[in-house]
């Protein structure tokens, strides 16, 4: 994958992120700055969500530690590095879970 097929499906799911965010019933709020998308939650923790262009990953940082997601082309889906078969919405479901301490599942738009 060449950096601007990396630009382009890393911009689109942070899109999806931050659309699916903002679906919930659950109070999340989302900034996006640059490559970085900010969920912050009731508590005033936060996920950090950004692009790593020379390595063409996505990087979460949550509360539980840091991740890093790889698109897989076959799948068309960004999968975590150290279990391909975690992908990246369903995992950051978990990871938003745990911080606002209630049941939350993050859907493609």
């Amino acid at each position: 994958m060449n950096e601007s097929e990396f630009n382009q499906l890393a911009e689109q799911i942070l899109m999806e992120i931050e659309d699916a965010v903002e679906s919930l019933a659950v109070d999340i709020d989302c900034d996006t700055a640059g490559d970085i998308l900010t969920l912050e939650f009731e508590n005033s923790s936060q996920i950090i969500i950004n692009k790593q262009t020379p390595l063409s990953q996505i990087w979460v940082a949550a509360r539980s530690g840091g991740y890093h997601f790889n698109y897989d082309a076959e799948r068309k889906l960004w999968c975590l590095n150290s279990d391909p078969q975690k992908e990246l919405l369903s995992q950051l479901g978990v990871y938003c879970t745990e911080q606002a301490d209630e049941a939350v599942e993050l859907r493609e738009s």
